[in-house]
């Protein structure tokens, strides 16, 4: 599978098919864009579920939009990490690419994106959605109990 490329945390739990196959994402700090948009047009095209227990920030959070919603679920550990995109500049500095930041803002879905918005934006600093209120915008996902029910 190309899950093996890049940043993305994931591990395939047996199912009985496909469509029980589950994706976890469990510390990914994120990376270069287009690598996450290949990655995602797999998953999405997958029909798998994307588990979030951990750590999902920057590129990342694109799964938000690539994968349907009724197929992402959170656990209380879960995290997502918000930021404008950018690119090196002199010296090495980041400068933001307010191109990428507006394409990487656009493939959110509404919800998310009024959450931003209520924060200011994408801006260069990070902007965390973690605990209840993540909570409230996808369903929980309940790993231990999945667990001792495979027992």
């Amino acid at each position: 599978m190309k899950f093996a490329i890049g940043l993305l945390a994931a591990v395939l739990v047996s199912g009985v098919g496909a469509s029980h196959a589950e994706v976890r994402i469990a510390d990914d700090p994120g990376g270069r864009i287009g690598t996450y948009v290949d990655k995602y047009e797999d998953l999405r095209t997958s029909g798998q579920t994307v588990v979030i227990d951990g750590l999902c920030a920057s590129a990342c959070t694109m799964v938000l939009g690539a994968v349907p919603h009724d197929r992402i679920c959170v656990t209380s550990r879960a995290t997502l990490g918000f930021h404008a995109a950018w690119d090196s500049g002199d010296n090495g500095r980041e400068v933001t690419n307010r191109g990428a930041t507006q394409m990487l803002y656009s493939i959110y879905p509404p919800r998310i994106r009024r959450w931003i918005a209520a924060r200011g934006g994408l801006k260069p600093q990070m902007i965390y959605l973690s605990g209840k209120q993540l909570m409230s915008m996808y369903r929980p996902c309940f790993l231990d109990a999945q667990a001792s029910s495979r027992r």
